[in-house]
């Protein structure tokens, strides 16, 4: 039965995740949530885990619950279903929408789009900075562990803009986090 409840929720995910894995993130945790595979708490870890390992994050996410639900053959029953829609529509748009592409009230849905997708991915990246620096369980009491290493990490980007005149790298983000977080909550 778990085989087919990860078959079938991702599928969800994989048919309406418009506009990237940002924006998929609030159907992710409400297949995740509603299947109890993971806590919101659990998802919010996982979430940051697959934003720093290689790959896209609903792979890796679908890749994380499958395992973690059905072993290998959940790991790849989900990662399928989660991509398998996607192959799909690009298959379809290549090979026989090519031309409706590019007629203009095709091109005016997707401009008003854009915006929607923006909206999801702000009000996500909102949602999870908010559920690391405030936990739930606690009655939304604030981790002021957490709201320090958000502090800093924030402090930092505005300072390197200003010196350098250039965005920080993602990558020196990620590693300045990791090590702040073993430095403030202990290795």
């Amino acid at each position: 039965m778990i085989y087919l409840d990860l078959l079938v929720g991702f599928l969800k995910v994989g048919c309406f995740a418009f506009g990237g894995a940002y924006a998929a993130i609030p159907l992710i945790r409400d297949v995740v949530l509603s299947y109890g595979w993971l806590t919101d708490e659990q998802l919010s870890y996982m979430i940051a885990v697959s934003e720093s390992t290689p790959g896209p994050v609903m792979i890796n996410l679908a890749t994380y619950v499958g395992s973690s639900q059905g072993g290998v053959l959940g790991a790849l029953l989900a990662t399928l279903a989660v991509a398998f829609p996607a192959f799909v529509i690009i298959w379809l748009v290549l090979v026989l929408l090519r031309s409706f592409l590019e007629k203009k009230p095709v091109q005016a849905v997707l401009g008003a789009v854009k915006p929607c997708v923006i909206g999801i991915i702000l009000a996500t990246g909102l949602s999870m900075a908010f559920s690391s620096v405030c936990s739930r369980e606690a009655g939304f009491a604030v981790d002021v562990k957490a709201a320090i290493v958000a502090g800093i990490v924030a402090a930092a980007v505005i300072v390197w803009r200003i010196l350098k005149k250039k965005k920080a790298s993602p990558i020196a983000l990620i590693i300045v986090s990791a090590c702040l977080g073993m430095l403030v909550y202990g290795i």
